[in-house]
This record gives structure tokens, C-alpha cells and sequence, in this order.
């Protein structure tokens, strides 16, 4: 197997491990601890017994890092679990623009900006709601 097809197993492998540890813990602390796997249960219990002789920081990571292993290993890496990469801003210290404005535009002040009617998105549906009521009141009175 080449270096690249492993790179790409290591890469898929830790962001699995992060999202599924995080998730783990999270429904661990919700009180759903006994309805996750027994892989699961286990990685929580030997995180929850470091944090007795480690930070929580400490923990989380080598927890991270115990997964991300067993995954490489589930997914066909070959050999042990290269250690990932740190992760570099992709940026290189450029400024990233917002895709839309952070502010109120025109001249427009916050508070007015905040507190206008949304007519415009309201208006299609009073205009559809007034119909159906015109439509009922001529069916009933054509019944009649």
C-alpha cells in the first residue's frame, strides 16, 4: 500500500476519532453512557481514570490519539498510526474576508436595522394567506 493511500487513511481516521470521541463524551455526560458501544465505553473509562493523574487537556488528547489508532488500524492502514500532521492556517497570515457584511450597511443604524418589519418576506405569504381566506368565504357563500 503507498504512503499516500496510508496518509489519506491517517487523515480520515483522525477526523473520525475527534468527531466520535467528542460525540462519546458528550452522550456520556448526558447520562447515555450504557448505550454506547463497549469500544466506546472502554476509551471513556480509561480517559475518565487519567484525569485523575492528568489534565483534562492530557486525557482528551491521548484518548484522541487511542482511537485514531484503533480506526487506522479498522480502516487498512498499514503498520502504526502515523503521528497527524499540525495543522497550518491556510491563510498564511492573509486577512480572510466575510462573505457577507458584519454590520448594518447605508447609513443604517443597528437598532433600526434590527427592529424593521420584514415586510418583504412577509408580504408573499399575508398575500397567499389572504387568498385562501377569499377562496373559503366564496366557497361558502356559493354553497349556500
Amino acid at each position: 500500500m503507498s504512503s499516500s493511500s496510508n496518509a489519506g487513511i491517517a487523515k480520515k481516521a483522525r477526523m473520525k476519532a475527534e468527531a466520535d470521541f467528542a460525540t462519546w463524551l458528550m452522550m456520556a455526560k448526558l447520562g447515555g453512557f450504557d448505550d454506547l458501544p463497549s469500544s466506546a465505553q472502554c476509551f471513556l473509562t480509561n480517559y475518565q481514570t487519567r484525569l485523575e493523574t492528568m489534565s483534562e487537556a492530557e486525557s482528551t488528547a491521548l484518548a484522541v490519539r487511542e482511537v485514531y489508532s484503533a480506526y487506522y488500524s479498522e480502516m487498512g492502514g498499514v503498520g502504526a498510526a502515523p503521528e497527524p500532521k499540525a495543522r497550518t492556517p491556510t491563510t498564511e497570515g492573509k486577512l480572510v474576508r466575510s462573505q457577507r457584511p458584519l454590520g448594518p450597511q447605508h447609513g443604517q443604524s443597528a437598532a433600526r436595522h434590527t427592529t424593521r418589519p420584514m415586510t418583504r418576506k412577509s408580504l408573499p405569504a399575508l398575500l397567499i394567506l389572504g387568498s385562501i381566506v377569499a377562496l373559503v368565504v366564496a366557497v361558502g357563500f356559493l354553497a349556500q
